[in-house]
């Protein structure tokens, strides 16, 4: 399933039912719903201690953008501010806050991450 794609639910149930005759009759129940999972945006902040490069690294790995798609969104960064590294579920955008502030902390940079809700 892509991001952002409604995943569709579909639920059986069947029902058994005794008349005052004793006759059975079954009678079958079909829900459908949809249900759109909330996203978030995650973007990388700028600072003036990470390196350029460090921060291509850090796309290529955690994001898996390409090297070009990388250099892109960190000149971005390093020009305006923040950059969209990528749009995900609520629990995989933590996840990867999680991973570059941790990779960023071991290697000595203090590159932040954040997350905002896609309101899309």
């Amino acid at each position: 399933m892509l991001k952002g794609e409604n995943e569709v639910v579909e639920e059986m149930s069947y029902l058994l039912i005794l008349n005052m005759d004793d006759k059975i009759q079954l009678e079958e129940r079909r829900e459908i719903s949809l249900e759109r999972h909330n996203l978030y945006r995650v973007y990388l902040l700028n600072d003036d201690y990470t390196t350029m490069d460090f921060v291509v690294y850090v796309l290529m790995t955690i994001f898996d953008k390409s090297k070009i798609e990388a250099t892109s969104i960190m000149l971005h960064v390093h020009r305006h501010g923040k950059g969209l590294a990528g749009i995900y579920t609520k629990e995989i955008a933590e996840t990867k806050v999680y991973d570059v502030e941790r990779l960023a902390r071991i290697n000595g940079f203090p590159l932040k991450c954040i997350i905002e809700r896609d309101d899309r």
